[in-house]
């Protein structure tokens, strides 16, 4: 599917207010808000080992009833994973290409537990398609394949792929590569951060930005570092494939240790206002641990006409 970026903005919004409303059912029949859970020690470890009475939810204040945990250990517990690659193929990227094509390649050989991997390649356009286990040749094909060339719409591109996430139920795990600049989205940034915080894919951006000027540099890096923190992840910037072993590694080890925490909302408004969740450790030998959760999400939205 290949989408012009000037065409998005109108529809992915109206889209992603209304799906984003529901956060995605792991359980059948059970309306689960749920967020994935990282906890680090202050040592940067991450801690594995925790039982849901560990954990206390707060909504707008108000403690909620945990109704669905699973950790990364438990692997048979665990939801679908759905992988996205948001894979930068404008003209910027011209000196980065092959690093970039490399450094995806090989997350696709360490993220063996994936479901299917969604790839949308972009520049000027926006070109996006899902592939199952069985397509792995074709889809390592068309990461090779692209030439860089055009301008970057980075921020129509992350929409793209969250509007099509918002379909999906499991756990959902976005990897963007890219040199970090936009130069073509209808989107502006505030709203590619809006829809990050209605989505709950959890992002780790990738910059590839050694060949920036310093000025131009910091300011990339502090826009991907926003990204990634608003959904829930990180943002690396290695300079070479032996730098990427070890930020897959950190990567592939997060999503290991990753809990998953569900309930159901005591606040049964359909008016898609935001609503601030607090995830906290209840034990006391765990303080100073950091808990990294998002923020909240996004209520259920009904229109009052209907």
């Amino acid at each position: 599917m290949k989408l012009r970026s000037f065409a998005l903005v109108p529809l992915l919004v109206a889209g992603l207010v209304t799906a984003a409303g529901g956060q995605k059912v792991f359980r059948s029949g059970i309306e689960l808000v749920h967020f994935g859970v990282t906890v680090i020690d202050r040592k940067g470890n991450f801690i594995k080992g925790l039982k849901p009475g560990d954990f206390e939810i707060l909504e707008e204040g108000r403690p909620q009833r945990l109704q669905y945990f699973s950790s990364g250990e438990d692997a048979t517990d665990l939801p679908p994973l759905h992988l996205g690659l948001l894979f930068d193929t404008s003209g910027s990227m011209t000196e980065d290409v092959k690093f970039s094509r490399s450094a995806a390649i090989k997350f696709l050989n360490a993220a063996t537990r994936a479901s299917d991997v969604t790839l949308v390649d972009f520049d000027t356009e926006v070109r996006v398609a899902r592939y199952g286990p069985d397509d792995f040749p074709r889809l390592v094909e068309r990461i090779r394949s692209r030439e860089p060339d055009g301008y970057t719409a980075l921020y129509d591109a992350t929409g793209v792929y969250l509007n099509g996430a918002a379909e999906q139920d499991g756990l959902k795990v976005l990897v963007l590569y890219t040199d970090g600049g936009d130069t073509s989205s209808s989107m502006t940034f505030s709203d590619c951060l809006s829809l990050l915080r209605m989505s709950d894919a959890t992002l780790y951006a990738i910059g590839f930005l050694q060949h920036q000027s310093s000025t131009v540099r910091t300011s990339q890096e502090l826009y991907l570092r926003q990204m990634a923190a608003t959904a829930g992840g990180e943002a690396f910037f290695p300079s070479s494939l032996d730098q990427l072993d070890k930020v897959y590694g950190r990567i592939l080890e997060e999503m290991a240790a990753r809990y998953i925490l569900g309930y159901v909302s005591d606040d049964q408004r359909t008016d898609g206002a935001w609503r601030d969740v607090a995830i906290r450790l209840k034990r006391p030998d765990l303080k100073g641990a950091k808990v990294r959760v998002r923020a909240g999400y996004y209520g259920p939205y009904k229109d009052p006409r209907r």
